[in-house]
């Protein structure tokens, strides 16, 4: 059993970066994979971002590519989401989520909200414009 907690989101203003973090609990995180999910207002929840459990595998959602980096610290039971050049669009309450993989991820593996086991209880991101 793992339990996530997120933090560092707040209200920004378009252009900002952030750092958000998601803090594991309980044994094993080093088999899990991990992903970052965000839900807007009225909107369905989305994948953002996927990491294999060894951090060699990345998978980025087309909107973010190129602006948010996901990372983690297994020394630290931690996963990181690194956001530059905030939007509006990017405003959303962000989660984070794991599952018990070794493989690697990618569009086909590591993108859908039903693969992960476990979730946080996520992180309001807001950005003005």
């Amino acid at each position: 059993q793992v339990q996530l907690v997120e933090s560092g989101g707040r209200l920004v203003q378009a252009g900002a970066s952030l750092r958000l973090s998601c803090a594991a609990s309980g044994r094993a995180f080093s088999s899990y994979a991990m992903g970052w999910f965000r839900q807007a207002p009225g909107k369905e929840r989305e994948f953002v971002a996927a990491l294999s459990w060894s951090g060699g595998s990345v998978y980025y959602a087309d909107s973010v590519k190129g602006r948010f980096t996901i990372s983690r610290d297994n020394a630290k039971n931690t996963v990181y989401l690194q956001m530059y050049s905030l939007k509006p669009e990017d405003t959303a309450v962000y989660y984070c989520a794991g599952r018990i993989s070794r493989q690697p991820v990618g569009a086909r593996l590591g993108s859908r909200g039903d693969e992960y086991h476990y979730w946080g209880q996520g992180t309001q991101v807001t950005v003005s414009s």
